[in-house]
């Protein structure tokens, strides 16, 4: 394992070198300052030289630092004769700009894919993407592995009595199926209008919620508010009490307060991204680096990927 090299960036270390613990490996020492103008230097402490080096790093906030941060580690990188340079990303920002949904907009998923790839990655490393297409739109490997079974494996062992699981909108109907086959339990979709970006209002509930106990799936939270108005209006439906999951917990603003809301008993992540400061006691995160270690460990030594990327 000598000439496996892992570093984090500044956005989640502690998920870096709980990776580390998991391989077996020290954490590579990596020097990352700001100049006083704002300007990023980044210095590896240790050669690279023909190592196969791990960047760690979620593109959550502040996105666009730790995305310019990224860039400079890869270009640090591959100026320092590192064999391949590989992207641990758990979360992918600007996954929600996958597609054009209206005239002179942006495919922003495909621009930061495009950033990547020509500054000098060779591989992606990733956790529930928030379109499965992105991976196409990378021209190296991309290794896109899920949390949506560790996610089941903690509800089936919560004994969840009479359980729905509630997609909040059409676009997670596929993961809301196949978390509600796992569970053996059925399952209910939102149908929802967004009149602007992080903004939506609940038109129609299909599925049948009242007295059961909701499973909110989701790829990420941002804010909160969309979780918060599907608990109000699973509430307003005879629903009891909800458990919201999700694999990325951005929690913007004041994400984690509305989330704080009487009417959820557990707010289920995983740590693909640093929760900010004390969260309430209500929120549960499952950890990540192992999964993660042992993708690293396929890469560099062989095996089949495929292995971690099948859910039950």
């Amino acid at each position: 394992m000598h000439k496996l090299k892992l570093f984090s960036g500044s956005s989640n270390r502690p998920l870096a070198e709980q990776i580390c613990k998991s391989i077996g490996i020290p954490l590579g020492k990596v020097e990352i300052s700001r100049q006083s103008s704002g300007e990023i230097h980044v210095c590896y402490e240790e050669s690279i030289r023909t190592c196969d080096v791990f960047i760690v790093q979620s593109l959550s906030h502040p996105v666009n630092e730790n995305l310019v941060e990224l860039l400079i580690m890869i270009d640090a990188a591959k100026r320092a004769s590192a064999k391949t340079i590989n992207l641990v990303m758990p979360y992918y920002g600007y996954a929600r700009q996958e597609r054009k949904s209206a005239p002179r907009e942006p495919i922003s998923a495909k621009l930061v894919a495009d950033i990547l790839t020509s500054v000098g990655a060779d591989r992606l490393v990733t956790i529930d993407l928030h379109a499965d297409p992105i991976q196409g739109f990378f021209e190296i490997p991309v290794d896109h592995l899920t949390a949506l079974d560790l996610i089941t494996d903690y509800l089936r062992n919560k004994g969840i009595v009479n359980p729905v699981v509630v997609s909040p909108d059409a676009g997670r109907a596929g993961t809301a199926e196949k978390l509600a086959d796992s569970l053996d339990c059925p399952f209910a979709i939102m149908i929802k209008n967004r009149p602007a970006h992080n903004v939506s209002e609940i038109t129609h509930i299909i599925g049948e919620v009242e007295g059961k106990t909701p499973i909110i799936i989701e790829d990420l939270i941002d804010t909160g508010s969309t979780i918060v108005n599907v608990v109000e209006a699973l509430k307003k439906n005879g629903a009891r009490n909800a458990y919201v999951c999700a694999t990325h917990g951005l929690f913007s603003a004041d994400g984690l307060q509305k989330l704080d809301n009487p009417n959820i008993d557990e707010v289920v992540v995983s740590d693909t991204i640093a929760l900010p400061g004390q969260s309430p006691d209500k929120f549960v995160t499952i950890p990540m680096a192992p999964r993660l270690a042992t993708a690293i460990q396929i890469i560099t030594q062989g095996g089949s990927i495929d292995t971690l990327i099948k859910s039950h």
